[in-house]
């Protein structure tokens, strides 16, 4: 497996972008992935989505709301999934599960279990997989679009997104590809986890 030394991920070499900047040229490169998979890996155990109703409802410790209004994201999810199929990308994700679930992540597993009922590909890997890569810090928070375009995503303090440092690179998007690639083939299918360590728990504490 590589290693995070190896992904070429070095700041002088990307372009720091701001929030609406970052959405911007996600959003446009996005559409130009025809084909091409898409990789995402999440490390980070908390975070903060203001904004987002079913989050809003979880964050005031209405848990059963919060479930309600993810549901309601159903009919989206769906028509991004058909859309994207018909455009023959891939989606896939790589989410880092520490145990036990922070409160956010408890919730965040209900909404990547539907995503992955309509087709993304995703997967759960302990952290103790990942602790030799670890030794300095944690693995970051990246996503690849085609073969040529990488975010570094940054998020702020309170774990609320910040915009993100683009890499354009040929060689550095192969690398965290292969990267994430290694973790992927190396977790578990979100689905017989989602079964076996969240499905059974009580509703979080409010945090």
């Amino acid at each position: 497996m590589l290693s995070l030394d190896d992904l070429g991920l070095d700041a002088s070499l990307g372009e720091p972008l701001r929030l609406d900047a970052y959405r911007e040229d996600f959003r446009e490169r996005q559409r130009t992935i025809d084909g091409q998979d898409s990789w995402k890996l999440e490390r980070q155990q908390d975070f903060k989505e203001p904004g987002f109703a079913s989050w809003d409802a979880f964050s005031r410790g209405d848990w059963e709301g919060a479930l309600r209004l993810a549901e309601e994201e159903r009919d989206i999810i769906r028509e991004v999934a058909e859309e994207t199929e018909r455009r023959g990308v891939v989606l896939y994700r790589v989410r880092v599960v520490e145990k036990p679930l922070t409160p956010y992540l408890q919730w965040e597993m209900h909404l990547l279990r539907l995503r992955a009922e309509y087709g993304e590909k995703i997967r759960v890997i302990g952290p103790e997989q990942i602790e030799a890569l670890e030794s300095e810090h944690p693995l970051p928070e990246l996503l690849t679009l085609g073969d040529q375009t990488v975010y570094r995503i940054l998020y702020n303090k309170q774990g609320i997104l910040d915009g993100g440092v683009r890499y354009l690179s040929h060689e550095v998007t192969a690398r965290c590809r292969d990267f994430m690639r290694d973790l992927y083939e190396a977790g578990e299918e979100l689905d017989s986890y989602f079964a076996r360590e969240v499905a059974p728990l009580p509703p979080p504490l409010s945090e």
